[in-house]
């Protein structure tokens, strides 16, 4: 055969584009795009070649391995089992061929060029680049092989077929044929990309979504020491960085949250004979600290939101991106290795709620072993495991039943594992039930009897698909989850929100038509997140040295002051569930711990007074201005300062919880401003909880300091009633629905209106009870937010409801 021209085997990065897919596949393709239409705006991706796919071919047929390669897939589709020997087959064949002359002639001769515009014998990365790879429906991302750290002639032309035979790796084989491409019309090109020194720095992988909801307006930077082949395999357990596009398109600093990985290893260069690269331990000061400046943080991101809109106006749809960086330790420049589109939430539809359900025969025929209050709407199916103390919670296991008398605090982390909750204690403000539907958990609580029915290993199903009774039934009972599109619910006139605590749950929730978020609660962030009372650290010195001292040291490690500590973890978790709901409001409400949950707190209990009623003591408004928390609260203010300021997130509202008196309410709202926080600066507008009967009869001169009312039906229903709600023996009379709470209700929402103030409720009621909800819209309130697993139920009965009469 005739020698070919260099250029049909050579393609430099500067003369591609991204309709190249055709002859140097998708990788090539989108590095020649970067590399010739974004390096003007400072984007920097590595000098570099294609070896084309007439390249690869020339090889195939210079060699007559095509009626082979044809042979034995038709042997591997008559026998898929066989798939790793056929595959082992196919790679020999390629691997054993010699490459011809005209193609080692231009390949070497082009690797000499880049040497000279390196200034040095190139240090190059040598990547497959298929046809059918990096394409919008399926990238094809790691199927084929990467090689790093390759010098010289020989060992560039031994890995370029390497690279050739990797096109039928195992993996390889079985994508294409899962996504319906015929092997013998896939080509394969290479990529020669001078190597970035990440090995002397760090590398990673970033998005321009959340890989987990899928949801757009937020940057995941995945980072770790060395080069980035460790993170791209999953090898090490890298930093973590979520930064919000919006704002940061604005010039702000959003930064949304930082979380170190382990990183224990990393990836270097390795100058042994044959090795071109070896896993080296990281030392332990390193492991501590982030891989990551903000600056390098921040550079990265603005360059994957140029990358991703560059993408979305070539292709005229949006397109998120899938992106490869490294930092060179040598320069401290940060580069593009490579960018694709993301292939997985970019190609789902519409949004789906899962709403669950027992059939109604088969319902109808179960056991039902005991009862007691739904919390939530799910169902939950697996085997009992009955917890007496939680010394024992090692024993359970992930996905069965947890059984237990009660719940708190230290129960939280073994929650997570279990696939339902049943208990013997409380109503639906208890522990257990809290936090079961911050965890989407279903949970059946007050059942009295589930630790003595109920036994270890049992099969059960705990149902509260059935509004306010719970059933625990025997068996493992077939149920179905139906997924709602969300786009079919109706908007309403009156603003459906959602009850928020969890930040890591706020993108996924943020992707709900819903209107904001009603109530947003600290005191998940701090117990979960931070641990660690806020006076221990502000007051760090105050306190004699203990295990708790230690721990906090321990926590804190890295910090300039210990105090930042708690307001880079609050700002970060109030960030987190703002940007999931941006531009919609986000109602942050204050610390409202009683005294006996902050005591519990790390360091707590050295500045927390003794009470016999803390229900009913030092919490809430009362503590914001007060000498033993005063600067406890000034650190909340900085941290919601922070994410308003800094973030740029002024979609945050906030309320102050527990406020007797008109008095007291100014005393809190003088101390916000003290700390930052004014009143109508930027739009910033204070609300207060309307949950004392103070706050109801006061209504007009609580409307003149706060801009609205949000109702805690919880707390009201038990000063209205004098019905302690953490006893069960006279749970039965707690009811939000009792007529001396509901005409009060009812008064607050007149009184606020004829002031021009707003009143939603927060409180758990509507959410339980339908027929509650329905009473709110037809008193006229503005607002009412839901847990998340009741929004699709009350959102479609208030729609129902505001068509067929009611009139705002």
């Amino acid at each position: 055969m005739a020698a070919r021209s260099q250029q049909s085997y050579i393609q430099w990065f500067e003369d591609i584009c991204y309709k190249d897919v055709a002859r140097v596949g998708g990788k090539n393709a989108s590095l020649g795009e970067m590399f010739r239409e974004l390096g003007q705006e400072g984007i920097t991706v590595p000098p570099g070649f294609a070896v084309t796919v007439e390249a690869y071919w020339r090889h195939i047929d210079a060699n007559k391995l095509r009626s082979k390669i044809e042979e034995l897939l038709i042997s591997l589709s008559k026998r898929p089992d066989d798939l790793p020997k056929i595959a082992q087959d196919l790679r020999h064949l390629i691997l054993e061929a010699p490459l011809p002359i005209d193609l080692v002639r231009s390949v070497t001769q082009a690797y000499d060029e880049l040497s000279e515009r390196c200034g040095e014998l190139a240090d190059v990365a040598v990547r497959s680049s298929a046809t059918a790879e990096d394409l919008p429906t399926a990238s094809f991302a790691g199927q084929q092989e990467t090689f790093l750290h390759v010098q010289g002639q020989n060992a560039l032309l031994e890995t370029l077929r390497q690279c050739f035979a990797s096109l039928f790796t195992d993996r390889a084989i079985s994508y294409r044929t899962d996504k319906k491409f015929e092997h013998l019309k896939v080509g394969l090109s290479v990529g020669i990309q001078r190597m970035v020194r990440s090995d002397l720095a760090a590398a990673g992988v970033m998005f321009t979504l959340d890989t987990e909801t899928g949801a757009r307006d937020v940057v995941l930077i995945n980072s770790s020491y060395g080069l980035g082949e460790a993170v791209v395999q999953g090898a090490v357990n890298p930093d973590e960085f979520y930064v919000f596009k919006p704002t940061l398109l604005q010039g702000k600093k959003a930064i949304l949250h930082k979380r170190a990985g382990s990183k224990e290893f990393k990836l270097v260069y390795d100058t042994g004979a044959g090795r071109r690269t070896r896993i080296e331990s990281v030392a332990v000061v390193d492991r501590e600290r982030m891989s990551l400046s903000d600056e390098d943080i921040l550079q990265l991101s603005q360059w994957a939101c140029r990358i991703e809109k560059h993408y979305s106006d070539k292709l005229g749809v949006p397109t998120p991106m899938d992106i490869e960086w490294a930092k060179d330790g040598l320069t401290g420049r940060l580069f593009i290795l490579q960018a694709r589109p993301e292939t997985v939430h970019s190609q789902r539809g519409a949004l789906k709620i899962d709403v669950y359900s027992l059939d109604a025969a088969i319902r109808e025929k179960a056991k039902v072993i005991l009862r007691g209050r739904a919390v939530g709407d799910r169902i939950g199916v697996g085997l009992v495991r009955v917890i007496d103390d939680p010394r024992h919670l090692d024993q359970l296991q992930q996905g069965e039943v947890l059984v237990a008398q009660k719940t708190d605090p230290d129960w939280e982390p073994a929650m997570k594992r279990a696939a339902a909750i049943i208990t013997d204690r409380g109503g639906r403000t208890c522990h257990a039930a809290i936090v079961s539907r911050e965890l989407g958990i279903p949970a059946v609580v007050g059942c009295e009897y589930a630790t003595s029915l109920l036994k270890i290993g049992q099969n059960v199903t705990v149902s509260c698909a059935e509004g306010d009774t719970g059933t625990i039934f025997d068996g493992l009972l077939p149920f179905t989850r139906q997924a709602v599109d969300a786009s079919t619910l109706r908007p309403t006139f009156t603003n459906i929100m959602l009850n928020v605590a969890n930040p890591d749950e706020a993108l996924r929730l943020g992707l709900l038509p819903s209107d904001g978020v009603g109530l947003a609660r600290m005191e998940f962030i701090i117990s979960h997140a931070i641990k660690v009372h806020p006076m221990a650290l502000v007051k760090y010195d105050d306190f004699p040295d203990c295990e708790e001292k230690r721990e906090i040291d321990k926590i804190t490690k890295g910090c300039l002051r210990r105090s930042d500590y708690f307001v880079d973890k609050l700002a970060e978790g109030v960030g987190m569930i703002a940007a999931g709901f941006y531009p919609r409001e986000v109602i942050i409400r204050f610390s409202d711990f009683k005294t006996n949950e902050y005591a519990g707190l790390l360091g707590g209990k050295f500045f927390e007074p003794v009470e016999e009623n803390p229900m009913l003591g030092f919490r809430g408004a009362s503590r914001y201005y007060h000498e033993r928390y005063r600067l406890g609260f000034a650190l909340e203010c900085a941290a919601i300062r922070r994410v308003r300021d800094d973030f740029g997130l002024t979609n945050v509202k906030v309320m102050i919880p527990f406020c007797r008196t008109v008095a007291e309410g100014r005393k809190v709202i003088a101390e916000m401003a003290q700390n930052g926080l004014k009143r109508g600066e930027a739009g910033l507008e204070i609300y207060v909880m309307c949950e004392i009967p103070s706050n109801i009869i006061l209504a007009d001169e609580f409307s003149e300091i706060f801009d609205g009312f949000s109702i805690g039906s919880n707390d009201l229903t038990q000063l209205i009633l004098g019905v302690d709600r953490d006893s069960e023996i006279v749970a039965s009379l707690f009811d939000e629905r009792n007529k001396a709470v509901t005409s009060m209700i009812e008064t607050v929402i007149e009184k606020a209106h004829a002031k021009g103030r707003k009143v939603g409720i927060c409180g758990q009621a509507p959410s339980d009870y339908p027929e509650f909800a329905s009473m709110l819209v037809r008193f006229g309130i503005d607002s009412i937010s839901l847990s998340p697993d009741s929004y699709v139920r009350t959102a479609r009965m208030i729609a129902q409801l505001e068509e067929t009469g009611h009139d705002r």
